[in-house]
């Protein structure tokens, strides 16, 4: 009986055309996602105050999303991102090590940790900074000098500045730029032009803050001019014992051509002596021109000296030996000499800049039985002035064996010039052709 009416109640089921399904299982939740958390920026530094450093992380299918640093709650809000939510926190932090932890509430909840560190910002110095010597002459060199320091160790690897400040002046101005080496330190070399005060300088960096050093002061004095004995010569050469010999030249400036009232010493040394004695002296005249005398005793060298005066170094002129012979109980006939000639005399640049050195150069020969040789002599370069009619003396040099001669002298007016050559114990003396030269401001 029982069978029958199962049967019976399901033939009304499929009479009526409809078949009722158990409902389908529920499909499967998607799971939350979290990512990385983004720390900016990535390696933070405070200088004098906190620093501020932003959080970012990314969720999908979270209900909510946190951030701790510490085990503190870190305020964050979210926007939409690539289908998911940003969220974003921002921090004021000093210098530690810090721990986050950012979370996603969902199915199953997500999280993402990690640390990192605020550093302190590195405090510079400078140690040692110096600037020498304490005195130089205008336009010398000077060298600065000294050490960087980071939390009192050596800074390598860092640009420092060196400025300068004049006497007189507000503010300072870069010169040079350096960069420090093992252990911090640095060095360079500059011009000093001016008195005033050197310092160097760090600039801040992303992690050092910036330093400026003591500053060091230098004077600076113009430099002396240099002065020049010009045309030395003892004379005649060679002489007899206890005649008289005569010495001439000129003081001359760098600048200033002749320099007039000053005292000019002659010295002298004995062949085969080491020690130069002083013998007499003169003072220069208005165009810086001295003479002066004396008894000639023995062979040996002659010089004139000068020992400077404020704002002018001394000097010392080229030495000229002087043979001093016996004088012969009785006089000899004078042996025939033999002619010479001075020739391929040439000044030049032409025209030259006043100031500029003036070269000259020429040949001495000799007749040698109707042949012209090479000689070996002393010869005068003479100068006169345009407009002039007098000859002046500049200057001594010498010819090689082949008889060649070259010299050189400032220029400082137009004129001719010529070389004198006076003749020996063996030669007559020559003078060469003249030679106009214009000198050019």
């Amino acid at each position: 009986m029982l069978q029958r009416i199962r049967v019976a109640a399901l033939a009304v089921v499929l009479g009526a055309g409809t078949l009722v399904m158990a409902p389908p299982a529920a499909t499967a939740a998607t799971a939350t996602t979290i990512s990385d958390v983004g720390v900016s920026p990535a390696a933070p530094v405070v200088f004098d105050s906190p620093v501020n450093v932003t959080f970012t992380f990314t969720t999908t299918d979270a209900t909510e999303a946190g951030l701790k640093l510490n085990g503190e709650t870190v305020s964050v809000s979210s926007a939409p991102a690539n289908g998911g939510l940003k969220w974003t926190g921002t921090k004021s932090l000093g210098p530690g090590r810090y721990n986050y932890t950012a979370t996603a509430q969902g199915t199953p909840p997500a999280v993402k940790s990690g640390s990192f560190v605020v550093a302190k910002a590195l405090t510079t110095s400078f140690g040692d900074f110096d600037a020498s010597p304490d005195l130089v002459d205008k336009g010398d060199d000077i060298r600065v000098a000294g050490r960087l320091l980071a939390n009192g160790r050596g800074y390598d690897g860092q640009s420092v500045s060196i400025a300068f400040r004049a006497r007189g002046a507000n503010d300072y101005r870069e010169v040079a730029k350096v960069n420090t080496g093992r252990g911090g330190w640095f060095g360079t070399r500059v011009k000093a032009e001016a008195t005033g005060w050197w310092r160097a300088s760090f600039a801040a960096t992303g992690t050092a803050k910036g330093s400026v050093s003591e500053s060091d002061r230098v004077d600076v004095k113009r430099a002396n001019l240099a002065s020049h004995l010009v045309g030395f010569d003892a004379r005649p050469e060679p002489v007899d014992k206890g005649d008289r010999l005569a010495f001439t030249g000129a003081l001359r400036v760098d600048g200033r051509g002749g320099l007039a009232g000053q005292r000019v010493s002659v010295f002298f040394k004995a062949d085969g002596s080491r020690r130069w004695e002083y013998v007499t002296s003169d003072v220069t005249s208005r165009h810086g021109r001295f003479w002066a005398v004396a008894q000639a005793q023995t062979s040996g060298w002659w010089r004139a000296q000068y020992a400077g005066t404020r704002g002018v170094n001394g000097s010392i002129s080229d030495a000229d030996r002087v043979r001093v012979n016996e004088p012969a109980p009785e006089p000899e006939p004078e042996p025939a000499k033999a002619d010479t000639r001075l020739i391929k005399f040439n000044a030049y640049p032409e025209p030259v800049k006043r100031g500029r050195y003036l070269k000259f150069k020429g040949k001495l020969q000799i007749d040698d039985e109707g042949s012209w040789e090479g000689y070996e002599g002393k010869v005068r370069l003479y100068f006169k002035p345009l407009g002039s009619k007098k000859w002046q003396y500049v200057k001594s040099t010498w010819s090689s064996e082949t008889g060649r001669l070259y010299t050189r002298v400032k220029a400082w007016r137009s004129g001719h010039w010529k070389f004198v050559y006076g003749g020996d114990e063996d030669t007559y003396g020559d003078d060469s052709r003249r030679d106009y030269v214009r000198v050019r401001r």
